[in-house]
């Protein structure tokens, strides 16, 4: 039992020792690209809202003559 236990333990140090290694690896962006792109995906988001509202109206005002 104390043998399961300790080979448990390991592991998990091992895991967690292997999670530090590779989170040193990881490059961030900058601030600047993340304010840009974040930009970018409000846009889009935004621009498609519009065409699904503007796609909606249309259908409504097709529908509502039958």
């Amino acid at each position: 039992m104390n043998d399961t236990a300790d080979k448990i333990k390991q592991s998990i140090i091992t895991y967690f020792r292997g999670v530090r290694t590779e989170w040193g690896k990881i490059t961030w962006p900058e601030k600047n690209q993340v304010v840009v792109e974040t930009c970018f995906v409000i846009a889009i988001v935004f621009i498609f809202t519009v065409f699904i509202y503007v796609v909606d109206i249309i259908f409504n005002a097709l529908l509502a003559k039958f």
